[in-house]
């Protein structure tokens, strides 16, 4: 029973927890990343690859326009 949860913690983590977090983070902080910020998000990103794929349908991080033209 204990393996089943220590998966269960370890799935949760992978697919769930850490992306949600990186997506949060990436938002806040997109125009003031340094170099070296931006490189480690895009390695964790890289990284966390499926969780971001289960997300990303229902996220919607695109910048806004200038509104009505």
């Amino acid at each position: 029973m204990f393996v089943l949860l220590a998966y269960g913690a370890v799935l949760g983590t992978y697919l769930i927890a850490v992306p949600l977090a990186l997506y949060a983070w990436i938002n806040l902080r997109w125009y003031r990343m340094s170099k070296l910020e931006r490189l480690g998000v895009y390695g964790l990103v890289f990284l966390f690859f499926p969780g971001m794929i289960v997300f990303a349908p229902f996220i919607n991080l695109r910048l806004s326009g200038q509104g009505e033209v």
